[in-house]
């Protein structure tokens, strides 16, 4: 794996485009590029953009979970894409484009309390939960509401928060209509001191039972839109500056730290992906941030180290110098992560 990277690398430091808009890799997968970011998603992404549809499906509990998805009668394969925390669907514009350009139907949703969702508390820029498992049953409504199991294939790429929902979907749902998983640095665990990772999930409970209303984990507040230079998610300033550009224009999006219970229910559920692990039984690809500064790469080796004991068919990528978002990352560290997910999916 590691030598295929560094081929990846290469060939792109080497590559000339193709054509005005995207370059070609060897194996003929398309991705948008950089230096003409701002064409693409003027003259191309945006009208792709437009043809989407979208809705709110009401959950069983009252809730209104936003949903959209791109289709092409002509597409025999699916992509089911799990955003993270603080995301939208509409951030994924450029990775569904990439994606569509390969065959597939792309469908998605925000999760409860963030994007253009029904948010959970008082104060709309918390980010909170009762449980992760109102994620999965969310996740369990709109993929009926999709009716997935009509194509051929249909796989499910997942990133951060993102991952560790659909982690335990696939651990939990023995009828699923997924024949792959792929993730993008999951959270299995959250970078924490050594000293507070015993009792991180024991206090934010206790804080969570000490407190008659949400209120933020400590050193939270509300969206804070950190500069370019200083941020902790992508090294691409330009796909960084447009999504920090979209929230100001779908304000509606903006969410800023976790509540104490979101932080207890997100540990909790780390841990139960990692100890039903073998519970995963399709191919899995995990994606890893060699950088990562916002989850635990060290949970991403021991789950996989894990699930190699009972599913042959698993497979470690890790990009070195990697910030978090490794799918609105600089080419030199996208390209290779969206090369393998590609490849994963047809091989």
């Amino acid at each position: 794996m590691t030598h295929n990277l560094f081929n990846m690398r290469r060939f792109y430091e080497n590559q000339t485009t193709e054509s005005p808009m995207t370059t070609s890799t060897g194996d003929h997968f398309t991705f948008t590029q950089e230096h003409n970011f701002t064409d693409v998603m003027m003259k191309q992404i945006a009208p792709f953009w437009a043809k989407r549809q979208e809705g709110f499906h009401t959950t069983r509990d009252k809730v209104n979970v936003f949903w959209c998805h791109i289709t092409d009668k002509a597409n025999t394969k699916a992509i089911f894409v799990v955003n993270g925390r603080i995301e939208s669907s509409y951030k994924y514009q450029e990775l569904f484009f990439d994606l569509f350009q390969q065959g597939y139907n792309i469908y998605s949703f925000d999760h409860r309390g963030q994007g253009l969702s029904d948010r959970m508390a008082p104060n709309p820029e918390m980010g909170h939960v009762e449980s992760f498992d109102d994620y999965l049953q969310d996740m369990d409504e709109i993929i009926e509401l999709f009716n997935l199991a009509q194509y051929e294939q249909c796989h499910l790429l997942a990133h951060s928060m993102g991952g560790n929902i659909a982690t335990r979907y696939i651990q939990t749902r023995a009828h699923h209509p997924f024949s792959k998983i792929a993730l993008s640095a999951p959270m299995y665990g959250v970078n924490l001191a050594w000293y507070l990772k015993p009792i991180a999930a024991l206090v934010a409970q206790a804080m969570t039972y000490g407190n008659s209303k949400p209120t933020y984990a400590p050193g939270y507040k509300g969206y804070n839109p950190k500069p370019f230079a200083d941020n902790p998610l992508s090294q691409s300033e330009v796909r960084y500056r447009w999504f920090r550009e979209l929230y100001e224009q779908k304000p509606k999006m903006k969410l800023g730290g976790p509540s104490t219970r979101w932080v207890w229910q997100g540990l909790v559920s780390s841990r139960k992906c990692l100890q039903h692990s073998e519970q995963i039984t399709i191919p899995l690809l995990l994606v890893q941030a060699g950088a990562d500064t916002i989850v635990s790469n060290q949970a991403q080796d021991e789950f996989i180290s894990k699930l190699k004991a009972s599913n042959s068919s698993c497979q470690l990528l890790s990009v070195s110098e990697a910030k978090h978002e490794i799918l609105f990352e600089a080419d030199q560290y996208r390209n290779p992560a969206l090369e393998a997910i590609s490849q994963f999916f047809i091989s």
